[in-house]
């Protein structure tokens, strides 16, 4: 095992202070994202959770609303409770909430990284997740995918924990296990992808023990481990059933949505690689490449390290203690869910929302990677380890520069690989959850500001859109008018990342756009006469269609 974590140590005094800082900035911008095409039907789902509980379990509404009911409701039903005295308001309380989440994601990758690596490879960890732009975005867009993702590192976390303290795990280590798992078990229902993790490490565990000649010690241990991890599962699932009460109507209930998930029959198309797939009939390579094209280059570079590392390790035959065995977990909770994808093609959309879980551990390896790098230039001579230091300091900063750009559409971000964000445009897909809508219309009020000497025009205008409507109508002036028939509107506005700009020639009145790839658009339809419905041009806009449950 690493050192124990020194408790004067610089590193952890400054991801302590990072912590802080990401906490008071998620504070500050949190109002900045817009309204997301899904987060009207979940806001939804979570006041009927609340209803259902609240009506002493009469209002079964939410056990049959839309697909919802296939979802753990934590999340939800967390925001509708804060949103029941919160004065935020019910969408930016929403997006307090899930970058407040976010910032317990950062911490958990820190505290795993500091004991599989010390308090360099914490602080490292915690660094260069908040500079992934996925990860950042997500979480105050996507009230399922980035929740899910905090409460799958803290299980990872439990889990390091847990082997470490085998052959004798404490029944305290194990419900902290069952209850992060039950968490993530209420977000999502693929969290039953934790347990091979832990499975996994504990074979590595067991077959250190046999190569260091302790295999007596197996038996009992796992004897040991599962007398403390049978009341943790118990937990696991009182907990999963507080915030999902369709869990608990049928006994099958969990193993039948997972069973639906791995082919959700949904009419939706994705795009990848410059082409639009089904997404229940998308390439082998699909996640895998958004996976790599959506991570930072610095982070590319430590996986390529661990990568050498594990294969060097492998290679010496090094001793599989409780450390190897975590670390074991850690990549198989990495690499195991991209090769079921891979292999089985289940239904997935919206590039990589859908395994960003994968994208912590992933984080982490490259973090312990480029920390053993690191020790071993400062090993070799005091000026390797000052200009390693210095050309890791210099990739973080320009990736923090990135993500400030970026803001706050940090989850349309891709890497040099792909061309950077405007070579990725049209070709992969950026800005599904429609959150550029809102600074258009920034936009359009800014020219029609300015066309009146400084004033809001005197008669209101009428606005249509291409894309989540929501999202727009509730950021318009007095002076701006949605209007839902284009060809009576004003101005339209339209998203790129479907074609949606491209259905009208028109040209472009104001254009949102970072760093070179246009998001969304207003075109300035006054002076033109329009059908009463617009050609179709292009594809329908790709967005989340919610089906009924089958008989």
């Amino acid at each position: 095992m690493p050192p124990r974590p020194e408790r004067s140590s610089p590193y952890r005094r400054a991801a302590w202070a990072l912590l802080a800082l990401a906490a008071v900035a998620v504070c500050l911008v949190f109002r900045d994202y817009g309204i997301t095409n899904d987060e009207e039907v979940q806001s939804t789902y979570g006041r009927l959770l609340a209803r259902f509980y609240a009506s002493g379990f009469q209002d079964r509404s939410a056990l049959h609303y839309f697909d919802l009911y296939r979802y753990g409701g934590l999340f939800d039903l967390s925001a509708a409770w804060l949103n029941a005295f919160s004065p935020l308001g019910e969408y930016p309380t929403r997006h307090l909430l899930g970058g407040l989440i976010g910032v317990a994601g950062l911490a958990g990758v820190w505290r795993l990284g500091r004991r599989l690596g010390g308090e360099r490879a914490g602080w490292l960890a915690l660094v260069l997740l908040l500079l992934t732009p996925a990860f950042v975005g997500h979480s105050f867009n996507n009230p399922k995918d980035a929740p899910f993702a905090t409460a799958m590192i803290w299980a990872l976390a439990a889990i390091a924990r847990l082997l470490d303290e085998l052959p004798k795990p404490r029944l305290a280590t194990a419900l902290g296990f069952g209850l992060v798992l039950g968490l993530a078990l209420a977000i999502r229902v693929g969290a039953v992808l934790i347990l091979p993790c832990l499975g996994f490490g504990v074979l590595l565990w067991a077959l250190g023990c046999a190569r260091d000649g302790r295999s007596g010690a197996i038996g009992p241990a796992l004897w040991a481990g599962l007398k403390v991890l049978l009341p943790a599962l118990v937990l696991a699932y009182a907990v999963m059933a507080l915030f999902w009460p369709y869990a608990w109507q049928a006994p099958l209930n969990p193993w039948r949505v997972l069973r639906t998930f791995s082919h959700l029959p949904i009419e939706l198309d994705t795009l990848a690689a410059g082409r639009w797939y089904p997404a229940d009939s998308l390439p082998w390579f699909y996640l895998p490449a958004y996976v790599v094209l959506t991570l930072p280059e610095v982070v590319l570079a430590g996986l390529a390290a661990a990568l050498g590392a594990g294969t060097a390790w492998l290679r010496r035959g090094a001793r599989l203690d409780a450390r190897a065995a975590a670390l074991g977990a850690v990549a198989f909770a990495a690499l195991f869910p991209l090769a079921v994808f891979v292999i089985a093609r289940p239904t997935a959309y919206n590039g990589l929302r859908h395994v960003l879980f994968v994208l912590p551990p992933l984080v982490l390896l490259a973090a312990l990677a480029l920390e053993r790098l690191w020790a071993r230039c400062e090993t070799h001579s005091h000026t390797a380890g000052r200009t390693f230091a210095a050309a890791l300091g210099l990739l973080l900063a320009l990736q923090a520069g990135l993500v400030v750009a970026l803001h706050p559409q940090q989850y349309i971000y891709f890497n040099a690989f792909a061309g950077g964000v405007a070579g990725a445009h049209g070709r992969w897909e950026q800005d599904y959850w429609g959150n550029s809508l809102p600074e258009a219309v920034r936009g359009l009020e800014t020219l029609l500001i300015g066309e009146n000497g400084g004033r809001p025009p005197p008669h209101p205008a009428r606005v249509a859109v291409c894309g989540n409507e929501q999202a727009v109508t509730g950021d318009l002036p007095p002076w701006l008018v949605y209007e839902e028939k284009w060809h009576r509107a004003d101005f339209l506005i339209a998203l790129t990342h479907d074609g949606c700009d491209r259905e009208l020639p028109l040209p472009n009145a104001v254009v949102v756009e970072r760093l070179g790839a246009p998001l969304a658009v207003v075109k300035d339809l006054r002076g033109h006469a329009l059908v009463e419905h617009p050609p179709e041009a292009a594809p329908p806009p790709p967005q989340f269609q919610r089906l009924e449950e089958q008989d």
